[in-house]
Formats: C-alpha cells, sequence, structure tokens
C-alpha cells in the first residue's frame, strides 16, 4: 500500500539531495542510477500514480543503447529476442537480424520497488509547485530538496510541430501455442485507415511473442490528429488475432498517443515549461527519437550522466545541474535534426494513404543501416541512401517539407474515445 504523503518518513527536517518529480521510465531510471552509482545521495520519487511506470510497454533493439547503459538494465525481468525480427509491407518481407528487448510497467515497478530504499519512494502523491528549494504537494506539504528534477509528462507546445504515434496494444493468452519465435516490429499488409475512422493513414501492427501461449498484439499509426477511437482500434486488434488463429482471453491493455517531432524552436518550447533552477529530464524535456518516439535509451544515458555528476560534484547546485539538463538537450535536438526532417518528409510530403510507401522504402535497405537509425546514430553515408533512389514523395512536396518548421501541434488535451 502507497505511503500518504503525513505518513511518508521521506519528509524528514533535513532536505533531500534530489527530488524527482514523475516515477515514469526517466524518473525511474534516474533513481535506480542515483542508487547504484552516488551511494550517498538522498533522493526521493515522487509519483502521482499507483505505481512507477504506470501502464506501459517499452521495447528497443539491443544495440539502441550504449555498452555503459546495458548495466543500468541488468536487473530487470526483460522479454528478448536475439534471432532477430520481422517485417512486413504489400511489397516486401524481410527478417533482420538485430536482437530486441520489451520491458513491461509491472516488472519496472517490481523491480524498482524491491531495489530502492522504501523511503526514497512515495506513490499517489500529486506535485502541485515545484521550484528551486523543493517540490510542494496538492495537499500542501511542502518537501525541501537541494535539487530536483520534473519528469512529468511531455507537453504539447505551439512552438513544436509534428504528427502523432497513435498506439492500442492487447496481450493475449492463446488456447493453443501461437507459434511465433520472433517478433513482428511492423506489419504494414494491413490496411492503411486512421485510428478514428476511414481516412487514410500509415497503418502497421506490432506483435511481441512474451511465450509460447502469450502474444501482444499492438494497432500502431502515424496519422496527423491526436486521437483515437479505442473500439474501432480493440476491434481491428481482435479482427488481426483472428486472422491469425489466435483465439483466447486478453489478459492486459494499454493505449496512447505519442509526439512525432518534425521541428519548431525548441528553445522556446523548453522556456514555456522550464522552471528556473529546476532540470528537465525525459519526454518533457526533449529526450525522445523524433521519428520513432523511443525513450528508454536516451532515459538510460541521461540517468547515468545525472548520476555521476552528483557523485562527482556532490556540491552541485540545482541550477547547474538544470544547466546541465539543458545542455544535453540542446546537444540531443541539434544531433537528431535528420530524423526531424524524415518525419516532415512523412506528415508533409507523403500523402497519409501512401506513407507505407516511405517505409517500405527505408525497410528494403542494409540491416546495419537500418539498426543505425534506430538508435539514432545514422551516418552521413546512411542519410544519403535513405534518401536516394526513386523517390517515394512528390519532388516539389519534398522540397516545401525540407523547409518547414512543422505542422504546429494542437496544444488541446489529447482525445482517446472510449478510452482503455
Amino acid at each position: 500500500m502507497a505511503d500518504s504523503p503525513q505518513d511518508n518518513p521521506a519528509q524528514g527536517s533535513a532536505p533531500h539531495d534530489v527530488i524527482i518529480v514523475g516515477g515514469g521510465l526517466a524518473g525511474g531510471l534516474i533513481a535506480l542510477a542515483l542508487h547504484r552509482h552516488a551511494p550517498g545521495c538522498r533522493f526521493l520519487v515522487i509519483e502521482a500514480g499507483r505505481t512507477l511506470g504506470g501502464h506501459h510497454r517499452w521495447s528497443w533493439f539491443e544495440t539502441d543503447i550504449a555498452a555503459s547503459a546495458r548495466p543500468l538494465m541488468a536487473g530487470f525481468a526483460l522479454n528478448g529476442w536475439d534471432a532477430g525480427y520481422d517485417i512486413a509491407f504489400p511489397g516486401l518481407a524481410r527478417t533482420l537480424p538485430t536482437a530486441y528487448r520489451s520491458l513491461a510497467s509491472a516488472e519496472f515497478h517490481r523491480a524498482l520497488t524491491e531495489e530502492l530504499p522504501p523511503e526514497s519512494v512515495m506513490l499517489e502523491a500529486k506535485a502541485a509547485h515545484l521550484d528551486a528549494g523543493g517540490v510542494t504537494l496538492a495537499d500542501g506539504t511542502r518537501i525541501a530538496a537541494k535539487r530536483v528534477i520534473d519528469c512529468r509528462p511531455f507537453r504539447s507546445s505551439k512552438h513544436l510541430g509534428g504528427g502523432w504515434q497513435v498506439f492500442l496494444g492487447q496481450h493475449f493468452r492463446c488456447e493453443q501455442p501461437h507459434g511465433l519465435t520472433r517478433p513482428v516490429i511492423m506489419d504494414a499488409s494491413v490496411d492503411q485507415i486512421a485510428p478514428y475512422g476511414n481516412e487514410p493513414a500509415y497503418r502497421f501492427v506490432y506483435v511481441l511473442p512474451l511465450s509460447p501461449t502469450e502474444v501482444f498484439v499492438e494497432d500502431t499509426y502515424y496519422a496527423d490528429q491526436p486521437k483515437m477511437d479505442a473500439d474501432v482500434l480493440k476491434g481491428r486488434v481482435a479482427e488481426y488475432a483472428h486472422r491469425n488463429g489466435w483465439k483466447g482471453e486478453v489478459i492486459d491493455q494499454e493505449a496512447g498517443i505519442l509526439p512525432v517531432i518534425s521541428g519548431g524552436d525548441f528553445g522556446a518550447a523548453l522556456s514555456e515549461i522550464a522552471i528556473p533552477g529546476v532540470a528537465l529530464a525525459g519526454a518533457r524535456g526533449g529526450f525522445s527519437h523524433p521519428l520513432t518516439s523511443y525513450t528508454l535509451p536516451f532515459a538510460a544515458e541521461n540517468a547515468l550522466a545525472i548520476a555521476r555528476l552528483i557523485a562527482t560534484r556532490p556540491d552541485c547546485s540545482g541550477a547547474e545541474l538544470a544547466a546541465f539538463c539543458n545542455r544535453r538537450a540542446k546537444r540531443h535536438w541539434r544531433a537528431t535534426a535528420y530524423y526531424r526532417m524524415l518525419s516532415r518528409m512523412l506528415f508533409e510530403a507523403a500523402e497519409p494513404g501512401k506513407r507505407v510507401v516511405v517505409f517500405e522504402h527505408f525497410y528494403a535497405l542494409k540491416g546495419q543501416l537500418v539498426e543505425r537509425f534506430y538508435a539514432g546514430r545514422s551516418t552521413w553515408p546512411d542519410r544519403l541512401r535513405i534518401l536516394t533512389g526513386k523517390p517515394p514523395v512528390a519532388i516539389p512536396r519534398a522540397i516545401r517539407a525540407l523547409f518547414s518548421s512543422g505542422k504546429p501541434f494542437d496544444t488541446k488535451p489529447l482525445n482517446m474515445e472510449t478510452p482503455a
């Protein structure tokens, strides 16, 4: 049972060295890195939900994570596939050799709460106000800290542009073995329709064989609007499972809408949410892959970088930590400019019903190029190769997209009808 703010021993009179607001992927990994690599650091994770990590599944290619960051993930029980993964398109089917990993949020919560000191985690506690000297909870409780890190969810900004990745996944327990031995990272042989009706959009199904009789099936879309009709997506997942002969019960479900950032004024977007003296991390701080929306590799690297800074400079101020994270965020933004340009090509140059051709063109390239792309480490020859050959988009539209700053995000709340 979660401690109430009044009962939690983390509220002692001595200030904490670090308070992490938001116990999702980024916040949880920062806490883990501090626990392992800055053992003298007194930290506290404040999470509004009942569990760390929320209700998600994070997946990544083994090569996405730098070798130095892999030990950070070693304590989690992962689903893993070393025999590669499959992709399918209307005119292309391949098996690529890269190993793949997946982490369920339930395991994330279990592993963290077993390893972290109990007094370092505060669940079901909503932070109402953050500042350089600490955090004030919604019930008025004040918790002092030398440094504060804001790891709350991404907030849409009028200063950023792009599209959206919309998804709904269901975990099936099948009556009979499903027969899969590898993940299907992208099955785009399905109808290319939007997640909220019959408009065209890039759609694919993502499949993870979690055990011989359990399979995770996710319907995913690159859509222009941040909305979904969850009942429609449930029906499409059920139809896909039926088509593959997978009969059984749904034992879990998740759904979400993620930004696919294609451009904008990053400095202005950060200024909109920045709090003086408070560090920004996670997707809120801009640490994601602009085209795939992957966050785990960047979250792991950031967690270790923050822990190293605090371990080597225990006198580092909150303002210095905030500046450190800001520099890393701006460096990440510059390093991922190429992927934002590809996002603009996808959302502004390619017609919605023909975006599948863009991805099919990409997946026909060499496996190591694909591997480096997902890791955000594409070489200059890779970048040229991706853009050469018969263009899957009209040249005039491609030129306009090249010089665009992205279609501005709608800052209204995300629209998830009949949410899961």
